[in-house]
């Protein structure tokens, strides 16, 4: 044996794939005898080295039968790009080494990777089609810290750990290899031996920008960095002025039951562009927040138990597909919320579930790292990669993709260590603490981190406690979201709501008490998906009464929600009043929207609600601020009427709202009211045209200097019954708004 060739436990360690580093054995290396190449390539019987043009280079003598092959090329510099020429008796194929590239990695990548820092870690890990040294191919990228070996396998090694084993960078437990000749469409994952020679089921790559159609779990090379965008005025505006100051009414999504296709079949994205975007546009809605896009392999889930955080669905198309999406909205001037799930991943095996043979991604504190409610593993968000590899995900949406925001899910099972927990099932800090503030330490530092990389951009929270400070600055304590769901309001009013009317001045406190608390954040008012499921019913069928009365009911309410402080979201369906409750598994029932004219009605009214929301200051510009808030009438009970003013700036016309939620029309309701003059009646959910009755004021009412209710002025209105009304201050001049009364606050 000569000196040069490799030790026989080495060639029988890599053949078996339980090299501890096959890059120091296979590729170019220099020995005292000159130049050895070593290659391992399966099936082969023959192995020749040759120039890049074809010229012979050296024969490379068959070492092991598995396809280790070795030989001596005296007076060859390493760095000589060479090619592999291989024969066996079906013929012959040119390949180039893996092992003969350099690393696609460098120092600066795993310090920021360790130190958690490494904002654009999506450009680096996962898979990149790529030219290397003038040769295309796809450089992969991993990390797996405590694993024995990682290999990438798919049809192009025939699945074949041994043949692409790929180089760890002992610094970071990043791993990475240059596969020459692999491009865009392959499929592939990683096969990984963990620190105790275990052999894992194979694992789609945590970075992966696109995935198999489920049930396959296979991980897809794909580019997410060459889609020609046509929105650039729509990034510019967003970033002009405060959003909370800016009209947001969200039109919340589920894209596989939104609309089917023929034979129940999903539409693809296009599809999706080219039919749910003019329909939210003519709806005037402001925003589409969509159910999790990411890539998931249980359609029950809806998208909240991701395996792909990088990966948009298959279901509806591939990457670019989605770009198109989001383009066109932009386009319409709609802008695009993603739900965005940091709070627990699902166990399934070929996921981030002990990843590389034990807890990596999820705390290895069961009791910190597994949810008892979703079954679900719950990140370590005190360790560094983990919570930089989140951020750099939710980078990743809003760079890549150019949404405009993210919606946080179950923001409160990751801020409480007891949630959810019985006694003895967690373990509070040191100091008897319940707050995770790992977690908490990681939302804080994310919510900086995404206003700073992208301006007019919003992150809300799905947050259902009394934590303080979600939606408030962080150098002023808080969480640093932009918003957060008012979940308190939300069962408050349909609680409410679903009381017979008769029981309503009992429960006169559950619209009251909102207030209370409805500026100790910036809100969305959220009608969401999960009011509609799980036997809880329609928003319609939770409404009291006959049929006209639930739809006079669910009229009202939302004349009423449009008018209170709070950005608004409403759930698909509910803007036509569904009747069943909604299944991911199939469509909405539009049909509905045909049939007489209670669905028709109810779709125009929410159209009207949005477009008078956006065109009226006073309806948007202080959802968050008490001085655009001012209760009128708050104590009525026993006739369970309600009244307040909304207020913009100075010169903006107050609006002032008036419900009644009786069956019982009042013909001479007297109502203060900010100053006299005329005052336009611009909004009446019992309009014939969304199908109430009809009744109303004609149009206008005249206020005369008469006070009431705490105001210098008031008008004898007629409420319809089960109805909201708006009604809009119309001066003679514009002088007259010049001294426009302050809201009353008290």
């Amino acid at each position: 044996m000569h000196p040069w060739q490799a030790p026989e436990r080495e060639v029988d360690a890599l053949v078996a794939g339980r090299h501890h580093d096959p890059f120091s054995l296979l590729g170019p290396h220099e020995s005292p005898q000159g130049l050895v190449l070593r290659a391992f390539v399966p099936h082969a019987r023959t192995l020749e080295a040759i120039e890049p043009d074809g010229a012979a280079i050296a024969v490379l003598e068959l070492r092991h039968g598995a396809g280790f092959f070795e030989g001596l090329v005296p007076g060859r510099p390493a760095w000589a790009r060479y090619r592999l020429r291989a024969r066996n008796e079906g013929g012959e194929w040119l390949l180039d080494d893996p092992y003969s590239f350099p690393p696609v990695l460098g120092p600066l990548d795993d310090h920021l990777l360790v130190e958690g820092t490494h904002r654009t870690l999506y450009e680096r890990l996962g898979a990149h089609p790529d030219s290397h040294e003038g040769i295309d191919g796809v450089r992969f990228a991993v990390w797996a810290p405590n694993a024995a070996r990682v290999s990438v396998v798919g049809d192009f090694n025939q699945w074949d750990g041994r043949r692409h084993q790929m180089r760890k960078r002992v610094d970071s437990g990043l791993w990475e290899i240059f596969a020459p000749g692999v491009g865009e469409g392959t499929i592939y994952k990683y096969e990984i031996v963990s620190a105790d020679g275990r052999l894992l089921p194979l694992k789609a790559d945590p970075f992966g920008f696109a995935g198999e159609f489920r049930p396959a779990t296979g991980s897809i090379v794909a580019r997410t960095d060459t889609f020609e965008w046509s929105d650039a005025d729509h990034i510019a505006s967003r970033a002009e002025g405060e959003a909370r100051r800016k009209p947001m009414s969200t039109y919340e999504v589920h894209l596989g039951s939104w609309r089917r296709g023929e034979e129940n079949r999903f539409l693809t994205y296009d599809e999706l562009a080219d039919q749910l975007i003019p329909y939210v546009q003519w709806m005037g809605f402001t925003h589409i927040e969509l159910l999790p896009i990411s890539e998931h392999p249980l359609d029950a889930s809806w998208g909240y138990q991701p395996i792909g955080l990088f990966a948009p669905t298959s279901r509806f198309g591939d990457p670019a597909g989605f770009a198109r999406f989001v383009d066109k909205a932009h386009q319409a001037g709609l802008s695009v919320i993603l739900d965005w799930v940091p709070a627990h991943f699902p166990t399934d095996i070929h996921g981030l579930s002990h990843f590389d043979g034990g807890p990596l991604y999820e705390h290895s504190d069961p009791q910190r790292g597994f949810h008892p409610d979703w079954n679900t593993a719950i990140y370590d968000f005190g360790r560094r990669e983990v919570a930089n590899m989140l951020i750099a995900n939710a980078l990743y949406w809003l760079d890549r993709f150019h949404v405009d925001g993210l919606r946080v899910d179950a923001v409160a099972s990751m801020l409480y260590l007891d949630y959810s927990r019985k006694h003895g099932e967690w373990s509070p800090n040191p100091d008897g603490s319940n707050d995770n503030k790992d977690a908490v330490s990681f939302l804080r530092r994310a919510n900086e981190i995404i206003y700073a990389e992208h301006p007019g951009t919003v992150v809300i929270a799905e947050e259902s406690t009394s934590w303080a400070g979600v939606s408030q600055p962080v150098f002023a304590g808080g969480l640093g979201f932009g918003f957060k769901w008012n979940m308190g309001w939300m069962h408050d009013t349909l609680d409410y709501l679903s009381t017979e009317p008769i029981y309503r001045p009992w429960h006169h406190d559950k619209v009251t008490f909102g207030v209370t608390y409805a500026f100790s954040e910036n809100f969305v008012l959220p009608l969401s998906h999960d009011e509609v499921v799980h036997g809880k019913g329609t928003i319609l069928t939770r409404m009291p009464g006959d049929d006209w009365q639930k739809f006079a009911n669910m009229r009202a309410g939302y004349g009423m929600m449009w008018a209170n402080s709070g950005k608004k979201l409403l759930f698909m369906g509910q803007e036509f009043a569904q009747r069943r409750e909604w299944s991911e598994e199939r469509s909405l029932d539009w049909h509905l929207v045909g049939m007489g004219p209670h669905h028709r009605g109810m779709q125009l009214l929410v159209r009207d609600l949005n477009l008078v929301y956006r065109e009226e200051p006073a309806l948007h510009a202080r959802d968050c601020e008490p001085e655009g808030f001012s209760w009128i009438v708050v104590d009525d009970r026993q006739q369970s009427v309600f009244a307040w003013a909304r207020y913009g700036e100075a010169d903006d016309a107050p609006i002032v709202m008036v419900a009644n939620l009786t069956p019982v029309p009042r013909s001479d309701y007297r109502v203060g009211l900010p100053r006299a003059g005329r005052w336009r009646e611009i909004l009446n959910t019992d309009a014939a045209l969304y199908g109430g009755s009809g009744m109303g004021n004609l149009g206008e009412v005249t206020a005369v200097d008469e006070p009431a209710h705490g105001l210098p002025a008031s008008a004898a209105l007629v409420l319809p019954p089960l109805a909201t009304l708006y009604f809009k201050w119309e001066p003679e001049s514009r002088a007259d708004t010049a001294d426009l009364p302050k809201p009353n606050l008290n």
